[in-house]
């Protein structure tokens, strides 16, 4: 199959849909770089909008490949390819390696000289709409880089699991087999396009992940010490009730010597369960977190702060325990390169909720100090990559309204922020090359890949652009923004996003949307807002400013800022987000009397909050928003975080300080026309919460009206209910600020899935890829 040097175009939409989602109210006509006009963005180009992923820089350092995920919106899914460019040439080499419209390629790896990549695909499955599709298996594939066909090597029962080449480049192996059944195959790299695979571990329980050692003599592995086929086949047999805190037996590390083809305990008789492993670059060394044999702290979603770190001598076998914080979290250690010095992160001084810090020692120094490091810096600190002569260690960071890359010195402990972008970039580091893998997003681009030298890395002229995964967003218009600040009601300083209307005409004002992040221990920043969360430009589009103030709880704004509403939760941040909408009204921008909130999780617990405390909004759109926390605390899945924002203690102890912050205390003073929406089986702000705030708005006569999607997760899991999200609260905005009569039908909703398409689109030439503006 012959390579193409272009992106796919964006899937066509029918003609119906453009009328239905195009906002055009308020909006000056822009010109694109063609004198083509831009157009206001829709819905359905955020549920359009494609991500890039599995970057895979080849051995030489020049070429990568990498995945293109497009959404296809009449299947409900998104499709993935492959992509090969030139880290030289950039953009303008792009190619298209795979080309399978209702299939998934993923996980590229290269071979180690180059020659050939790896990568999983289900291309064989069963078609779309058969019995055997819903859960399709991946088989792995063969391909050179300078294209043709790729070459099925796998022929797994159930499918390839996680696969992975050794580093002497003589192995490819992977896992496959039923839940009970995983274990490890081997196909040995010489005959990899004629030898079949063969199966390398026969362990009693089945191998759940696994990795080989950087000498490529043995492949360690993680193992369960049993397995429970009762309680699988009850659930297969419809006996699906879940059990909270469930016993599961203890998890194992072990090793498989691929000379020897034997296999040994790594983790005897010791009292816990490991969680994940690294490896030290000269295999001489393991670190590894584990949780307690204690079911109740083992099976819960704090159990990372029960967990603590162990090094394992491979040679002698000797463990030692590196920390003790029963109830503190450690990030995964990481060595340096020459395998001399380890390092983690964990809360400073080890006190609950204050920054993060990084530790450091001599993986030798058994029992020995560990230095702290970042002590300057404000906010969290977590490894991310050595320099080659283990003096740096460099991480991506939050600042304000943006993420940048630092570097801190293992010999001083002093911190360099290295990139000073107005935008948010997360920085890797490829391991053999050394080449930098950027990924950056501003307020008009989307996410993508670049690539520079450390030496180069603040200086963004001269990084090489290798990744265009939107290129449609140059025909966009969209609302100009910024980060701005204003003076609180404390007289600290407090920042935020500004999403300016399209067309904005300074003196005139708008009608204000308050979108308030998640978290709280979060911040919005200066990227490009794509998602189905805030949608800021559709808002802008249709003649709405947008505030998304980084309220007194964030992050990126140092340790005292974040931890400031522990014990008082709401009213700083409440103060904060008022402060913001104030200084809008004050310059002249924003309507006082055409304003909404939203927000989700957190976010929807301050639109809650602002529901009680004042009648200043038009309406309110509220998501998985907590209202009673007394109850709020047994039904959800985390306690330890709740615990230090109410004063250190359950509610079992202060029942009357939890309450008081509870807005459901204060529900008589609710006005305010609110839509509520929940995923069914939230597990973090359980459906209950929604339930108590509707059945009180309804009897208090507020007008409300309650969306419930299907679902086990904290977010709305399908695209199809992220566009019903969208367009309900948009329009609910619409109806109590604009006054529009209709709020919402699902005739609207219905057409984008008819399957008839204008004959132009039908024909639409593809366009190559495009510098953004």
């Amino acid at each position: 199959m012959k390579a193409r040097s272009h992106l796919p175009i964006r899937s066509a939409f029918t003609l119906l849909v453009v009328l239905c989602f195009t906002l055009t109210a308020g909006v000056a006509t822009a010109q694109t770089p063609g004198n083509q006009p831009k157009r206001p963005m829709t819905f359905m180009d955020i549920m359009e909008m494609r991500s890039v992923g599995s970057p895979a820089i080849s051995p030489d350092g020049r070429q990568m490949l990498y995945t293109l995920s497009a959404p296809d919106w009449k299947a409900a899914k998104s499709f993935t390819d492959i992509y090969l460019v030139s880290l030289d040439e950039g953009l303008t080499s792009t190619r298209q390696m795979t080309f399978t419209k209702d299939k998934n390629e993923t996980s590229p790896k290269w071979s180690r000289d180059g020659k050939f990549f790896v990568f999983a695909s289900n291309r064989e499955a069963p078609a779309a709409g058969s019995p055997a599709a819903a859960t399709p298996a991946s088989q792995l594939y063969l391909m050179r880089p300078d294209g043709g066909e790729a070459r099925r090597i796998t022929n797994a029962k159930d499918g390839v699991g996680t696969f992975a080449l050794s580093r002497d480049g003589k192995w490819l192996a992977f896992s496959a087999g039923k839940e009970e059944e995983q274990q490890i195959w081997i196909i040995p790299v010489a005959g990899i396009e004629s030898e079949s695979p063969k199966q390398l571990t026969r362990h009693a329980t089945p191998v759940t992940s696994w990795q080989f050692s950087p000498d490529s003599k043995s492949i360690l592995f993680l193992s369960p010490d049993s397995f429970d086929k009762d309680n699988k086949e009850r659930r297969e047999k419809k006996f699906d009730v879940r059990i909270r805190n469930e016993e599961t037996p203890l998890v194992r590390l072990w090793s498989f010597e691929l000379a020897a083809k034997k296999e040994a305990l790594l983790t005897p008789g010791g009292d816990y369960s490991v969680g994940s492993f690294t490896i030290s670059k000269d295999a001489k060394w393991v670190a590894f977190s584990a949780s307690p044999k204690d079911r109740y702290l083992r099976n819960i979603t704090d159990a990372s702060d029960y967990a603590d770190l162990y090094l394992l001598e491979t040679g002698s076998g000797r463990i030692e325990r590196l920390t003790n914080n029963r109830d503190i979290a450690e990030s995964l250690p990481v060595f340096s390169p020459d395998s001399r010095l380890i390092a983690f992160s964990a809360a400073d001084d080890f006190q609950f909720f204050h920054s993060t810090r990084v530790y450091v020692r001599a993986v030798a120094d058994a029992g020995g100090r560990w230095r702290k490091l970042g002590s300057d810096f404000g906010d969290d600190i977590r490894p991310g990559f050595w320099s080659q002569d283990g003096k740096t260690i460099y991480f991506n960071g939050g600042i304000g309204a943006t993420e940048q890359l630092f570097a801190i010195s293992t010999e001083t402990g002093k911190t360099t922020q290295l990139t000073h972008e107005k935008a948010a970039l997360l920085v890797s580091q490829d391991e053999d090359t050394q080449k930098l893998i950027i990924n950056y997003s501003d307020p008009v681009r989307p996410a993508n890949i670049y690539t520079a030298s450390i030496d180069q890395i603040a200086n963004r002229a001269v990084w090489k652009q290798l990744t265009d995964s939107n290129p449609q967003v140059a025909g966009l218009a969209l609302g100009e923004t910024e980060a701005i600040q204003w003076k609180s009601s404390d007289g600290k300083m407090v920042e935020g996003i500004l999403v300016k209307p399209v067309g904005y005409e300074k003196g005139k004002r708008y009608p204000l949307i308050v979108q308030i992040h998640g978290g709280p221990q979060s911040a919005d920043v200066l990227r490009f807002n794509g998602g189905y969360g805030n949608y800021s430009h559709v808002f802008a589009g249709a003649g709405y400013a947008c505030l998304l103030p980084n309220y007194r709880g964030s992050t990126n704004y140092g340790e005292a800022f974040k931890m400031q509403i522990g014990g008082d939760y709401f009213r700083q941040g409440y103060e904060d987000i008022m402060a913001g909408v104030d200084h809008l009204i004050s310059t002249g921008l924003a309507d006082g009397d055409r304003m909404g909130v939203m927000g989700w999780s957190a976010g929807g617990h301050w639109s809650n909050w602002i529901l009680t405390h004042t009648t200043r909004f038009k309406a309110i759109s509220t998501g998985a928003g907590a209202m009673n926390w007394i109850s709020m605390y047994a039904q959800t899945d985390t306690q330890r975080v709740r615990e230090f924002y109410y004063g250190g203690r359950p509610p079992y102890d202060d029942f009357d300080k939890w309450w008081d912050v509870s807005p459901l205390k204060y529900i008589k003073n609710a006005k305010t026309p609110t839509l509520i929406h929940v995923v069914d089986g939230d597990p973090r702000v359980p459906r209950p919460q929604s339930e108590e705030l509707h059945m009180a708005l309804k009897k208090l006569g507020v007008p409300t009206e309650f969306f419930v999607y299907p679902g086990n997760t904290h977010g709305i899991p399908d695209p199809r209910n992220q566009m019903v999200k969208m367009v309900a609260e948009f329009n609910w905005f619409e109806k109590w600020i604009k006054g529009k009569d209709k709020w919402f039908e699902w005739k609207e909703l219905l057409s984008t899935v008819k399957d008839e398409k204008p004959e132009a689109q039908k024909s639409q030439p593809a366009e190559g890829p495009k510098e953004p503006e």
